[in-house]
């Protein structure tokens, strides 16, 4: 049985929020969001969030800008328009690429960065002129908040959370 209520809990250590939250889902509660102002390290494995594959798709858009590069170079500076540069035979792909290396490190980074962030900001849902989502404004100053749902066990949790060492507890109507 789901509630259209959600507990709010502030507190404004990083230390503090990390065993609270190992606190809390050691207690088998569920917690629905973290907001924090900075990277908190450890805070993913405590609420036992799944690796991130961002790194994977670097790799994969990596090998798109190589390819890029490599097909642009060759089509560039070998099939369209061959030009005698310093002395460089133009005959071949193969015979000039010391000379794109450069060319080909730097588009393979060009196409990783960007394309990482493009993803990063799908996956996120973070459009422009998207509102904010975050309930609290001072989670974008030194608070941290971690958002619950109330399922019969208001009393419980309002407990539980000040035990974990909560500055501030707040039981809000949750909006859809």
């Amino acid at each position: 049985m789901s509630s259209n209520k959600l507990i709010h809990a502030l507190y404004d250590d990083d230390d503090t929020l990390l065993s609270a939250v190992k606190m809390i889902r050691s207690q088998k509660h569920e917690i629905d969001e973290v907001y924090t102002p900075f990277p908190v390290h450890g805070l993913d494995k405590a609420l036992g969030l799944q690796d991130t594959r961002i790194a994977i798709m670097a790799f994969i858009y990596g090998c798109i800008g190589f390819a890029i590069s490599i097909a642009m170079m060759n089509f560039i500076m070998i099939e369209d328009w061959p030009q005698n540069i310093g002395g460089k035979p133009s005959f071949s792909y193969l015979e000039n690429m010391p000379a794109f290396v450069p060319i080909m490190f730097e588009l393979t980074v060009f196409f990783a960065a960007h394309l990482m962030v493009i993803t990063f900001y799908m996956r996120s849902k973070l459009w422009p002129f998207k509102n904010a989502e975050n309930p609290n404004p001072l989670t974008t100053d030194d608070k941290f908040l971690v958002e619950m749902g109330i399922h019969n066990n208001e009393k419980q949790l309002e407990k539980l959370l000040k035990k974990s060492g909560a500055i501030d507890i707040s039981i809000i109507e949750k909006t859809e």
